[in-house]
């Protein structure tokens, strides 16, 4: 496996800063951490067949456009289009009623290369570690649901991030 060590860097530092402050809910670690880990589930899973650059871009910056407010616009002019796009297909087009935007974010994931795919089923993985403490037993059960709609769509990108998944499905409470 070979793999950019310095555009690792540069879309790192770019994410860290776009999340700034940012933690992740429940834990109050910052939200970089995140973003390391479903990189790292990327970088795990490097077997030959995709290309990991690319993957890494996305999943680091996965979360640039839903949870940080960075515009298109300003990936495509750092990291150009292609990897905009993958980014895109990756947030969840909040104008949509909540009960659509996964289905839509799955569809619109289906159509980039199998990169994308890659990243969605590495941060639902890393999403599934315990839940935060203040969710419900009900929010917990949508929440897998939700995964299962991930894991249904977007197996076959990956055995080995799909068999990682179902892992993570069976021991999710």
């Amino acid at each position: 496996m070979s793999w950019d060590q310095d555009l690792f860097k540069k879309t790192l530092d770019f994410a860290a800063k776009a999340h700034g402050p940012q933690v992740i809910p429940g834990s109050g670690a910052p939200y970089v951490v995140h973003l390391v880990k479903v990189a790292t589930e990327v970088l795990r899973a490097a077997d030959g067949t995709f290309e990991v650059d690319f993957s890494m871009q996305c999943a680091l910056l996965h979360d640039c456009v839903e949870d940080a407010g960075v515009q298109l616009p300003t990936l495509t002019a750092e990291f150009g289009a292609r990897v905009a796009a993958g980014v895109s297909a990756l947030s969840k087009n909040e104008a949509l009623p909540k009960a659509e935007q996964m289905e839509d974010s799955l569809r619109r994931i289906q159509a980039q290369p199998r990169e994308v795919w890659l990243v969605k089923l590495a941060d639902r993985i890393t999403n599934l570690e315990p839940a935060p403490p203040h969710w419900s037993a009900e929010k917990r059960a949508k929440y897998r649901v939700e995964a299962q709609q991930i894991y249904d769509a977007l197996a076959p990108a990956h055995a080995g991030l799909a068999s990682r998944l179902r892992a993570k499905l069976s021991s999710y409470a």
